[in-house]
């Protein structure tokens, strides 16, 4: 990293991106988004301290941005932990497993778990790195952090941190982010699991493609029956005049899932014709590789289309990817294919919508009790 923390937290101000206004379901767009401010401390002893967003143990799956136009959604994505050795006999080693290549199917609850921390800054404790590309040209019209983790493995991170974290453009110093939503915030089955996020737009429209860089995630190390588990997903919603006109949305909540249980979001109002194109991005906590049982389906235009990809089989998709359609995710350092316990994946939708309709319902199943869904989008075809 170009610009270490220290000296960031060390002066009087510091950068925090600002709150931005929702736009109610069903309206056009994205209300425009804040710039980002500076706050002024009264002197470098002295910081004022930053608002905390309030929390809440489930928040219901709604719609927080849409738009129809030319254009479409990008996403970065990492993890914020991994393996640093097994702790059952049986377990593969922490390398195999974490590269998809053990013989059994290693679940984050075998290892030791410890913080990736790429930086090479002393004064942060976990971050990791990965690209967002939007076409070259584009504009960016709204961007959304996601972050979220377990705060409870072998030490007990604080919740007053949940609704923050850093965050670092291509080639730039790292900027304070705070939660602009209340956070989700659950105590379950041994897990300690929270999901929060903010609106970046002003940081990405103004830095464009490249490497971001997510900081003090506030996950906690260890092990412990429920696992160690944390990452953050970047969305990116672009306007193109050059691409097709698309019905985009993002969608979030904190819902706990399974055992056997489920989830569903309706998008109603988006009509597309027959043949249309798409894709929808998905963001889950604990999910387990192997654990088979769990399925994303989507039902539109009379047909009901259970989503896989050579990334994500069909009875689990929740399998600690980070995907692009079909392959993992490009781009990101590191570049683990098996995340022990985060999923931000991306699916074609293209089978799914071939009779045409006017609505999207996606109904996401997990075989276990302490996963989590967390954020949802939807890039659809409005014309042919």
């Amino acid at each position: 990293m170009r610009n270490s923390l220290g000296p960031l937290l060390r002066r009087g101000m510091v950068g925090v991106l600002s709150l931005a206004s929702l736009w109610a379901p069903g309206g056009p767009a994205a209300a425009a988004p804040a710039m980002p401010t500076t706050s002024t401390a009264p002197t470098a002893s002295t910081p004022s301290p930053a608002p905390v967003a309030a929390e809440a143990e489930s928040l219901a799956f709604t719609q927080r941005y849409r738009a129809l136009q030319h254009g479409g959604i990008v996403r970065a994505a990492n993890s914020s932990i991994t393996c640093r050795r097994p702790v059952e006999r049986s377990a593969a080693s922490c390398p195999a497993a974490r590269e998809g290549r053990a013989a059994t199917n290693d679940d984050n609850d075998d290892f030791e778990m410890f913080y990736i921390d790429v930086d090479n800054d002393p004064n942060t404790y976990n971050s990791s790195r990965a690209e967002v590309r939007p076409p070259a040209g584009a504009r960016v019209s709204y961007a959304r952090l996601y972050w979220g983790g377990n705060l409870r493995v072998g030490e007990q991170k604080p919740p007053k941190d949940n609704g923050r974290v850093l965050i670092a453009e291509p080639g730039g110093q790292y900027k304070e982010v705070l939660a602009d939503t209340v956070v989700g915030h659950r105590i379950a089955h041994g897990a300690d699991a929270f999901q929060a996020s903010a609106d970046v737009t002003a940081l990405v429209r103004s830095s464009g493609a490249g490497a971001y860089t997510v900081a003090q995630v506030n996950v906690a190390m260890g092990h412990s029956a429920a696992g160690a588990w944390g990452g953050w997903t970047l969305m990116v919603a672009y306007e193109k005049e050059s691409e097709p006109l698309r019905h985009l949305a993002m969608w979030d909540g904190f819902d706990p899932l399974g055992p056997g249980g489920d989830r569903t979001v309706r998008l109603p109002g988006m009509k597309f014709p027959k043949g249309a194109e798409g894709r929808a991005g998905l963001v889950a906590y604990n999910g387990d590789r192997g654990r088979t049982g769990g399925s994303f389906t989507l039902s539109a235009g009379g047909l009901t289309t259970r989503l896989a990809d050579g990334a994500n089989p069909r009875d689990d998709v929740l399998n600690s990817t980070i995907s692009e359609p079909g392959r993992t995710a490009p781009g990101r350092t590191p570049a683990y294919p098996n995340t022990l316990g985060y999923d931000s994946d991306v699916f074609e939708l293209d089978k799914g919508l071939r009779h045409g309709g006017d609505r999207l319902d996606f109904r996401l199943v997990s075989p276990r009790d302490t996963a989590w869904a967390g954020a949802l989008f939807v890039a659809v075809d409005a014309k042919r």
